[in-house]
C-alpha cells in the first residue's frame, strides 16, 4: 500500500508538503503545477486515504447572483436556479453564502469557490477570479478559457418552437425578444433567442424585422410590444408570435385579450421558460422548458469535480430544452 513517503520521493517533494496538498490547507504556499503533481501521484500509486479524505470535505461556496434580491423576486428564472443549486449544496453537506449585486462582496470570507448566476462583465469576472479562481458561471454565454459553464441551447429551443408554428402552418411569425446589461452598465446585451430566431427565420425565408419588437424580459414590456404591434401593423399582424420568456408572453396575451383578439384561433403564442404559472393562466402558456434548477445542480457538480479532482480543463455544459404545448398555440 502507497504511503505519504511514497508520493513525496516519486513527486520530489517533502513528506510534509505531500500531506498539507492532500488535506487542502489553504495556508500552504505552492505553485498549481506542485499540487498537480501530488495529486496525479497520489492517484498513480493508487493512494486511497487521500481519495476519501477529499470526497468528505465540506466546501463553502458563495454564490452570486447578478440580480439584486427584489430583482430575482421578478425573474423566477434565476431564482430556480439558485434554488437548485443550494438543494445541491445542501444534499451534499456543504455550505453556502448568498451574495446579490447590492451587497458588497466580502473577499475576506473564506471560500472554496463560486457559483456566478446571470451575466458578469468582464471586469465583474476579474473580480471575482480574484476573489476564487475555482468559478462556475451559470447562463453566461460569454465564456472565459479558464472557467466552468452551464448554458442552454437557445438554438434548440428557438428552432423547436419555430418549426412546431410553421409546421401548423404559421408563415407570419413574430418575436418579441429581450434585451439586457450587466449590473454595471458596462454593455447592452443581446438576446441569443433573437439571434436564433433571425437567423432560423432567414433560411427559412421568412424573416420580416417589422414583426420584431425588443424591450425587457417583463409582462410589462411583453404588454406593451404586443400592443403596439397591434396598433401599427393592424390587418398584417402576425399569426404567431415566439417570447422570449414566459413574462414576455403573459404580457403579449393580456394585450391580445384587451383588443379582442382570440387566442390560438388568430393569434398563436409560444413563450419559454415554462415557469410555474405557465400552465395556470388562460390560455395555459405553450412554452419551452428551461431546466433551471438542474443549470444549478450541474453547476454544483461541476465546481465539486474541478476542486476535489483538481480538474485543470475548464468544462462548458449545455443543456437541452423540452417545447410544451398547450392552449396559447395550434
Amino acid at each position: 500500500m502507497a504511503t505519504m513517503k511514497d508520493i513525496a520521493e516519486k513527486a520530489n517533494v517533502s513528506i510534509a508538503t505531500v500531506s498539507r496538498v492532500l488535506n487542502h490547507d489553504s495556508t500552504l504556499s505552492v505553485g498549481e503545477e506542485v499540487k498537480k503533481k501530488i495529486f496525479e501521484t497520489a492517484e498513480y500509486l493508487n493512494y486511497k486515504k487521500h481519495i476519501s479524505k477529499i470526497a468528505k470535505k465540506q466546501l463553502r461556496i458563495a454564490i452570486v447572483q447578478w440580480y439584486t434580491e427584489s430583482e430575482e423576486l421578478n425573474d423566477m428564472y434565476y431564482y430556480s436556479i439558485r434554488q437548485g443549486a443550494e438543494k445541491k449544496i445542501e444534499r451534499n453537506q456543504h455550505e453556502y453564502t448568498r451574495i446579490f449585486q447590492n451587497v458588497d462582496k466580502k473577499n475576506n470570507m473564506k471560500i472554496d469557490g463560486i457559483i456566478a448566476i446571470g451575466k458578469f462583465s468582464d471586469e465583474q469576472k476579474k473580480q471575482l477570479q480574484e476573489w476564487s479562481s475555482m468559478i462556475c458561471y451559470v447562463d453566461d454565454v460569454r465564456s472565459m478559457t479558464t472557467s466552468d459553464y452551464v448554458i442552454v441551447d437557445f438554438n434548440q429551443a428557438t428552432g423547436s418552437a419555430l418549426s412546431h408554428l410553421i409546421a401548423q402552418g404559421h408563415s407570419k411569425i413574430g418575436m418579441l425578444a429581450g434585451q439586457e446589461h450587466f449590473s454595471d452598465s458596462t454593455e447592452l446585451l443581446v438576446d441569443p433567442r433573437y439571434e436564433s430566431f433571425q437567423s432560423y427565420m432567414k433560411k427559412n425565408g421568412l424573416f420580416e424585422e417589422k414583426y420584431c419588437s425588443v424591450g425587457s424580459f417583463s409582462v410589462e414590456s411583453g404588454y406593451h410590444m404586443m400592443d403596439r404591434a397591434i396598433r401599427e401593423l393592424k390587418n398584417d399582424l402576425p399569426t404567431a408570435f415566439f417570447c422570449a420568456n414566459d413574462s414576455i408572453a403573459v404580457g403579449a396575451l393580456r394585450a391580445l385579450r384587451d383588443h379582442g383578439i382570440s387566442v390560438p384561433d388568430q393569434v398563436s403564442i409560444i413563450g419559454v421558460n415554462d415557469s410555474s404559472v405557465a400552465k395556470y393562466i388562460s390560455p395555459s402558456l405553450s412554452t419551452v422548458r428551461v431546466p433551471t434548477e438542474l443549470m444549478g445542480e450541474t453547476a454544483v457538480s461541476l465546481l465539486e469535480e474541478r476542486i476535489f479532482d483538481q480538474r485543470t480543463v475548464a468544462k462548458t455544459v449545455v443543456l437541452a430544452t423540452e417545447l410544451v404545448i398547450r392552449e396559447s398555440s395550434k
